[in-house]
């Protein structure tokens, strides 16, 4: 292995532990090397507002005492050049005097989209671009996703028997797999940037969807469906720490009104059909800040989802248990006449949870953007 390689692979492990931190900025991790190859400095991005990768790496050198006058960083997305919430990480290395900088790839936000990189290279700073780009992307598909489609990478999980079936016939779904798949479940959520359900599960279920397995510094938002606002008003998806978002197509007044004075966002995105436009809501959710988007909704919404092509990811969790015939599935979205018209898939990821399965199965191409 090359020492870009190496070192950039260690600047990997550092934006992984940005995994539930940083949206919606993208999860980067900064290494700072010396002549000697010894690493002086380490750091990965903070919560919005706060410092990023490179800064990080910067104080933590300062920190140690370590000069980092013509030291390598190791970033694992480009620099960025503009003016946000802070200053330009490209201006932070020229101004500690780095000599060299090996980037993963470029940043897809076009307020940057190479400008870093230009900025370092101007000062006179040698710039190498590439080694690890394919697992930086990977790790930050929402971000890539919302900054070149205007849409998150829309994950949709489920729970299951080995035979498909996600609820008995009479709705009872608690418990299907175990608490190992459920805790884990609460991983997933704590990485997206928003969580979406229907108005029939909080109706059903009057679930909170919120983070509580696991510590985790911030969470998720969520998104409710309710084309005509029959969300009650003590529903648990109100009171979410990170904020709730309504998307529905009523226009009554008194109604939105209640909702807003509860703290709550209501979008009305109707399509031709009297239904939420769910092609818009993605978009609005980008807007709003959504890389991830992380679906957590009954077989009518995941159908709806599927039918229209907006699923990019499927995260499975599969019992070994039958439940039979006469229960719900995980999408309503046939019955199809042909099999030209499924939906292919590839398995990204299976595990094995206590007794039960994980698989992560990507629609085919979804991640070529």
């Amino acid at each position: 292995m090359t020492n870009s390689a190496h070192f950039m692979n260690k600047a990997l492990e550092l934006a992984a532990q940005a995994l539930f931190l940083s949206s919606p900025n993208p999860r980067v991790g900064c290494v700072i090397v010396d002549a000697s190859n010894r690493v002086i400095g380490r750091g990965f991005t903070q919560q919005a507002g706060g410092a990023h990768a490179e800064v990080m790496a910067l104080r933590d050198a300062a920190s140690q005492g370590n000069d980092v006058r013509g030291a390598t960083a190791y970033v694992t997305l480009e620099p960025c050049s503009h003016h946000g919430r802070t200053g330009p990480c490209c201006d932070a290395l020229i101004g500690a005097g780095i000599g060299r900088v090996v980037g993963a790839l470029t940043d897809p936000n076009p307020q940057v989209a190479g400008q870093g990189f230009e900025r370092l290279r101007a000062a006179g700073v040698a710039v190498e671009i590439g080694p690890g780009a394919t697992e930086s992307r990977e790790l930050n598909l929402g971000f890539f996703s919302r900054m070149v489609r205007g849409t998150p990478w829309v994950r949709l999980k489920a729970a299951s028997s080995l035979d498909g079936v996600t609820a008995l016939h009479n709705g009872q779904s608690q418990w299907i797999t175990s608490a190992a798949a459920r805790t884990d479940g609460h991983a997933w959520r704590a990485r997206a940037c928003t969580i979406l359900t229907g108005i029939g599960t909080v109706l059903e279920d009057n679930p909170r969807l919120n983070v509580r397995d696991l510590d985790t510094p911030r969470q998720p938002r969520i998104a409710v469906v309710d084309s005509k606002l029959d969300i009650p008003l003590d529903a648990h998806v109100l009171k979410a720490p990170g904020g709730c978002f309504i998307y529905t197509c009523s226009t009554d007044r008194s109604r939105i009104e209640e909702l807003q004075a509860l703290g709550a966002t209501v979008v009305a995105l109707p399509n031709a059909a009297g239904k939420v436009d769910l092609a818009a809501m993605l978009r609005d959710l980008a807007a709003r800040g959504t890389n991830e988007l992380h679906v957590e909704a009954g077989f009518k919404l995941n159908g709806s989802l599927v039918r229209e092509g907006l699923v990019d990811e499927l995260l499975l969790y599969q019992a070994p248990k039958l439940l039979g015939t006469g229960a719900m599935g995980i999408a309503n979205f046939g019955p199809l006449d042909r099999l030209d018209q499924r939906l292919p898939l590839e398995f990204r990821d299976v595990a094995r949870l206590g007794p039960d399965l994980r698989i992560v199965a990507r629609v085919q191409g979804r991640e070529h953007f």
